[in-house]
């Protein structure tokens, strides 16, 4: 609960390696990469430090050679939860209690390890569990959780440092920064390895111990980052790993007193029944949990007649297809003007042609399979219902395949309406729908792309007429938490572009930056008084 006696330094963003053909760096990863892939591994619960195999087991396979077996994880039952709960209990007043120094010490050696010793282990499991391409699982699993360790210590110093109360000369006034009473719970999902380590670290850098619940289709960097943290000194405790079923867990872990947060990014229905249960559950609380949460988005890129089409083709292909259109903030969504639909259509073709799909370990191939099964079907489901739709023109792709992995052919739709399913459904997959526009009616346009989806996290506007731009950021306002101007909606960098939508987006809490950890702080402001009155009467008594 000590307050930081000095501001950290402001970190520099860790720099990507390029893994260049034939570079030493593409054959260190490409050499781990198939070690973990011929080494199946065992992964354990772990709670209060120790090991636990319950049993209960799931396989852990690669999306894009799903007949390939990484290994076993354990799933925790209702005794294990129960159990993780009472280890982060006992270990949280030690942590709480430990200099805020000490704390940020144990991030910051995390944030080296990830960064230096073990960058080839963390992005070989990506490239394995996640099926991300070697650059994505670089910007993810590496840059991005070594930023956000050190950008969260930098912040919380800056939060300690600037909350100083008035002092008057009869009184020495203190606001002292409490973690939360109780334990965070944090859900995190397939999708990014940052994500994962920052939902736990965040709350921890600032005394708090949690209960963790990862994705199961990404256990296997979940469980790496474990790995880490412990080699970092992260006292035994302070963050309990449970593979399993999160409506086993969640029902323990939200009906437990001393439940304090939920630190969440997944699906809307999840959080949304996640958040129902949380008041259900009101009465046996401790104290008011805080809820922060990261949902999803249906992100969009909206160009006026002045785009650049070099950059307009450019920015929906990479943002649509990247990491198969599997981030939160992927492009899913266009509005190009008629006058400029020509030459942006031929552009966007030859671009998509070049799309390499396969074995992300493979350094040629842009794309590789998408998560699981489930997510295959629905994004199958959605093509097949496009191909028989009079109002959609499959442009290119709309082919999938999943005898081996869970190929889905990078997509775009042109659709004449703008209200079709594909252009306000989160497909979670590689899908581009475009919705092509009058020139004469860009402001009404505008309003038809606030008004189509529920989600509110990423969009662009690309104009070279600033005039235009502006009246576009006017019109949105509400529509993206992340708003880029010439840019694709993917990429928030960290310290550079704290991320978060509202609307059905989440709780816009700015992952990454001051605004996300003072939601993991109950301050307590506490009064010195050297001189306590000694008697009842007031001035104006007479």
């Amino acid at each position: 609960m000590n307050n930081a006696a000095y501001i950290l330094e402001r970190p520099a963003n860790e720099p990507a390696r390029d893994y260049r053909p034939g570079s030493e760096e593409v054959r260190s990863l490409l050499d781990e990469v198939e070690r973990q892939r011929d080494t199946p591994v065992e992964i354990p619960l772990i709670i209060g430090g120790r090991e636990i195999r319950t049993g209960d087991t799931g396989d852990v396979v690669m999306p894009h050679d799903h007949a390939h077996k990484l290994g076993v994880f354990h799933k925790a039952g209702e005794k294990e939860v129960r159990m993780a709960i009472e280890a982060a209990l006992d270990a949280r007043g030690v942590w709480a209690a430990m200099p805020w120094e000490d704390r940020a010490a144990v991030a910051l050696k995390a944030a080296e390890l990830v960064s230096v010793r073990y960058r080839d282990s963390i992005n070989a499991a990506a490239i394995l569990c996640q099926s991300k391409n070697i650059w994505q699982a670089e910007i993810d699993s590496a840059c991005e959780i070594a930023d956000f360790l050190r950008f969260n210590c930098y912040n919380a110093s800056q939060i300690f440092s600037v909350f100083e109360p008035v002092q008057l000369r009869n009184t020495f006034n203190i606001i002292e920064f409490r973690p939360l009473e109780g334990f965070v719970y944090a859900v995190t999902p397939f999708n990014f390895t940052a994500i994962a380590c920052n939902l736990n670290m965040a709350p921890v850098i600032l005394g708090n111990v949690t209960v963790w619940k990862p994705a199961t289709a990404s256990i296997l960097s979940s469980w790496r980052l474990m790995e880490i943290y412990k080699e970092a000194g992260l006292p035994e405790g302070v963050i309990n790993f449970l593979p399993g079923s999160g409506s086993l867990i969640s029902k323990v872990v939200l009906g437990h007193k001393y439940f304090a947060g939920l630190h969440f990014t997944g699906s809307n229905e999840t959080f949304n029944e996640l958040w129902r249960q949380i008041a259900d559950n009101l009465p046996k609380y401790r104290s008011y949990p805080r809820i922060v949460g990261e949902t999803g988005g249906k992100d969009f890129i909206f160009a006026h007649g002045s785009a650049d089409p070099d950059e307009l083709s450019t920015a929906i292909v990479l943002g649509a297809f990247e990491y198969q259109g599997q981030k939160c903030s992927a492009s899913s969504r266009s509005y190009i003007p008629k006058s400029l639909w020509p030459v942006v259509r031929k552009k966007i073709l030859e671009r998509v042609s070049k799309i390499r799909m396969g074995d992300p370990a493979d350094p040629k191939n842009l794309m590789g399979a998408v998560i699981d099964e489930k997510s295959f079907d629905f994004i199958a489901k959605h093509l097949e219902d496009a191909k028989k739709s009079p109002d959609v023109e499959i442009l290119t792709g709309g082919g999938h395949d999943k005898s081996k992995g869970y190929f889905i052919e990078p997509t775009v739709l042109v659709c004449r309406d703008p209200k079709y399913a594909t252009m306000e459904t989160e497909l979670f997959g590689p899908v581009m729908s475009i919705y092509v526009y009058e020139d004469d009616k860009y402001e009404e346009t505008l309003k038809i792309c606030d008004d189509t989806s529920a989600y509110g996290l990423t969009g662009s506007i690309f104009s070279r007429d600033r005039k235009a731009a502006v009246k576009a950021r006017e019109l949105l306002t509400y529509a993206a938490g992340n708003f880029y101007i010439n840019d694709k909606t993917t990429g928030a960098v960290v310290g550079q572009q704290p991320f978060g939508g509202s609307r059905a987006s989440g709780t816009n809490d700015k992952v990454g930056s001051a605004f996300n950890l003072v939601r993991w702080l109950s301050p307590r402001s506490i009064k010195d008084n050297y001189t306590p009155p000694k008697d009842i009467d007031f001035p104006h008594m007479g």
